[in-house]
């Protein structure tokens, strides 16, 4: 006796409310809505050639990520940068990314480490005609195969949750401190090799939250403010 064919799965689509959220996000993270931008609902589903309602949807859930704010007469605008944000946001991370590194490294594999080494060189050639975006992005890359096989999913989500306030802040350390991406590869070789070595865990750890201090002082610097310190 044969079975039945199976059914084909048909293939899952994107709800409009998820894909006016998606490129209304892109373009806050993107800057083609800049800080301050006032969002009239009508004109987003007009060039999204949708409703208002999985606009205005969209908008809700921005809000709660901290990505556009409610002001009187003017409605829905891109929330403005908050220095006060990145620091706090910046000092949490140092802590709990640097746990989560040292974590990992006990179960992190060869491949990953070469990825990350590879990862760094690719950072390491963008330093003769810096391009603070790539850099970002190749940043946010390679910390996350050093810390993605924590084994405490708990952790992990904190540091995910502590990413996506990055993105919502909107501070892109490398716009403002150019200069800090060479100490930044050098770190990050300094680390992944520590990592390699099979060195302390708490050696890791202490390299990787020095790391993330270090860049968040220079940031400060850079804005005129005293230096933080954990």
């Amino acid at each position: 006796m044969t079975s039945a064919p199976k059914q084909k799965r048909r293939p899952r689509t994107t709800s409009k409310s998820q894909a006016a959220y998606d490129a209304v996000r892109e373009r806050i993270l993107d800057r083609t809505y800049e800080p301050g931008y006032r969002l009239v609902l009508q004109t987003i589903a007009d060039e999204l050639k949708c409703s208002v309602v999985p606009v205005r949807e969209a908008i809700r859930r921005l809000e709660a990520e901290g990505l556009i704010e409610f002001t009187r007469n003017k409605g829905a605008t891109v929330a403005e940068v908050d220095t006060e944000l990145y620091l706090n946001t910046m000092q949490t991370l140092a802590v709990l990314e640097g746990t989560a590194t040292a974590l990992a490294a006990e179960h992190i594999s060869a491949d990953d480490v070469q990825a990350a080494r590879n990862l760094n060189e690719q950072m390491r050639a963008l330093l003769a005609d810096f391009d603070p975006a790539e850099f970002t992005r190749l940043n946010t890359e390679l910390h996350a195969v050093l810390y993605s096989d924590c084994p405490n999913t708990h952790l992990l989500d904190l540091v995910h949750r502590g990413w996506t306030r990055m993105d919502a802040i909107r501070v892109s350390s490398f716009d403002s401190i150019p200069a800090r991406a060479h100490d930044s590869v050098a770190e990050h070789a300094e680390l992944i090799e520590a990592i390699a070595a099979k060195k302390p865990t708490t050696e890791i750890e202490a390299l990787a939250r020095a790391h993330r201090m270090h860049t968040l002082n220079a940031y400060l610097e850079a804005m005129g403010r005293p230096a933080s310190s954990l």
